[in-house]
């Protein structure tokens, strides 16, 4: 399994991510769909060849045609709105928040998947990639479908250790060559 290859991929100062790998992910309460779409994107924003090859055969396994291709259009979608959303919050001059984005995003509005699950996963990505708007943007959104703090934490769990996980991974892999 791509977990158990992770886990033994991270050197022994990282056994905490190990631990939280595995129960994180590995024990994880929420539905197939919602913890595989939250891994593939989360695998795909943390910007590691070695986690995204590594995971994306479980979620493929686990992820339908239409889950599959919409959490990586939700990876796809945050990578370039996180850095707008992002820099319009960061900029001290509050008139670029009225100006008209002028960016395409379709796929929010029809993503393939239930619209909760697609936010939840957006939200994932918002917090790998650390825009604060977006966070906010979904969470409420997701709060007003009924979804449950606890899920949304969950969400956020599997966001950070696949990101200290990559983080980990890539360094070690950098400083091995």
């Amino acid at each position: 399994m791509a977990l158990a290859d992770l886990k033994s991929a991270l050197p022994d100062y990282a056994k905490d991510l190990k631990l939280n790998l595995g129960s994180v992910i590995g024990n994880s309460e929420l539905p197939e769909q919602r913890l595989w779409g939250t891994v593939l994107a989360c695998a795909i924003a943390s910007r590691s060849p070695l986690v995204l090859r590594e995971l994306e055969p479980e979620a493929r396994k686990n992820l339908s045609d239409e889950a599959y291709t919409a959490a990586k259009s939700a990876a796809a979608i945050m990578a370039m709105n996180n850095v707008f959303y992002r820099t319009r919050h960061l900029l001290s001059d509050p008139e670029y928040g009225t100006l008209r984005a002028g960016l395409r995003m379709n796929v929010i509005g029809n993503p393939g998947v239930d619209k909760a699950d697609f936010e939840l996963w957006s939200l994932a990505v918002s917090a790998v990639n650390g825009c604060g708007m977006c966070l906010d943007s979904h969470e409420q959104v997701l709060r007003k479908a009924g979804v449950d703090r606890e899920t949304v934490q969950e969400a956020v769990k599997i966001a950070s250790i696949l990101q200290a996980v990559a983080t980990t991974l890539d360094a070690e892999a950098a400083l091995a060559a």
